[in-house]
């Protein structure tokens, strides 16, 4: 079994023609030679990425989805800038090399960086790996320094201050992600009223210190060198990123975190191996995080709802591309089930919270 991230033949209906891409490329890299064999990667349910290997280097090719777009999303020019400006403070950001603004190339815009090549854990880490209860626990905890480090990035010496706007972010994120969601809609769609009035009731003021927020990290984003596993040398899926609320960015991010005594259908949602002896629970990555933030969190309640209704805000936006037959990939038919599930989740969280 390859522990490397592996591609796969392309799905049906976003093929990539390979002479196109070839003469693009060369025009704008010219020391490459050969031609690209281009393959897909699996996984993510976002932006479309392929791998390009020439003889002697490899690319990676993210370009946005087939149909219907959520206003601002997908935003290639912008997650091409990050990456170059802000590996100068975060060295973990894959090598940018070049940026396509001509839709008639492959038919949308799209961008090109470095491939990173190494392991990354999706739903369990495998056995080849021998990792015990305390290396799954320090890898766990070097996932979680890694995001203090981007939350104490000096943005602004990065060139990336005007990337947010730190003000007003946490009320932006919930009347944003409330308009979001009602734009996605469909039929057979839970409506979230309950938790969105106890949001917007419960809302804190913003943290008194913004920091990059990357908006979507989890393991299955983090690449882990193939010679010592337990270093992660890259952070992957910039696009959702901007400037605001470091608490948010927690909360996002234990949305994702399934762990261990979690129900038998949460753990069908789990997409990474935060439920592996070792890892730390929900509370005990809060309480981690806080320690080396050098903060105190008196409640994740608030934070990690909000990280619920987000991603079911994501989860509803893919569902309603293929609900409409904007795109066939048969893995979000389920997408419905997964919002319902999260709306449980949240009432369960709220009924519980001392907030």
């Amino acid at each position: 079994m390859a522990l490397t991230d592996q591609s796969t033949r392309i799905r049906e209906g976003e093929e990539l023609d390979a002479a196109t891409i070839d003469s693009y490329l060369k025009a704008h890299i010219p020391e490459l030679t050969g031609t690209p064999r281009i393959s897909q990667f699996p996984g993510g349910a976002s932006n479309l990425t392929y791998l390009l290997e020439y003889p002697d280097k490899e690319f990676v090719l993210r370009r946005p989805p087939h149909g219907h777009k959520a206003k601002s999303a997908h935003d290639m020019g912008r997650e091409f800038r990050i990456l170059n400006q802000l590996n100068d403070g975060f060295p973990y950001c894959p090598k940018a090399y070049v940026h396509c603004t001509d839709e008639s190339v492959i038919g949308a815009e799209f961008y090109v960086m470095e491939r990173v090549n190494g392991i990354i854990l999706r739903s369990d880490i495998p056995a080849e790996l021998n990792f015990d209860e305390h290396k799954t626990r320090q890898l766990c905890m070097s996932f979680i320094d890694k995001m203090v480090d981007l939350h104490n990035v000096d943005y602004k010496a990065c060139g990336l201050g005007d990337l947010g706007k730190p003000e007003g972010y946490v009320q932006r994120q919930i009347s944003g992600w409330s308009d979001r969601y009602e734009k996605a809609l469909t039929p057979d769609a839970p409506l979230w009223e309950p938790v969105k009035a106890w949001l917007k009731d419960k809302m804190p003021a913003d943290h008194h210190k913004s920091a990059i927020v990357h908006n979507d990290y989890r393991f299955d984003n983090v690449i882990l060198d193939p010679s010592n596993p337990m270093q992660i040398i890259g952070v992957l899926d910039w696009e959702l990123t901007t400037i605001g609320d470091p608490l948010m960015d927690l909360g996002n991010t234990l949305a994702y975190w399934i762990e261990a005594t979690d129900s038998a259908p949460m753990q069908l949602m789990r997409r990474q191996p935060s439920n592996a002896p070792g890892m730390l629970t929900r509370q005990e990555f809060a309480d981690y995080y806080a320690e080396r933030a050098g903060i105190k969190i008196a409640s994740i309640d608030f934070y990690y709802t909000y990280g619920l209704f987000r991603l079911a805000g994501i989860v509803q936006q893919i569902y309603y591309r293929f609900f409409h037959g904007q795109t066939q990939d048969k893995r979000f038919a389920q997408f419905i089930q997964m919002n319902k599930l999260l709306e449980q989740m949240s009432l369960q969280v709220i009924n519980k919270s001392q907030l």
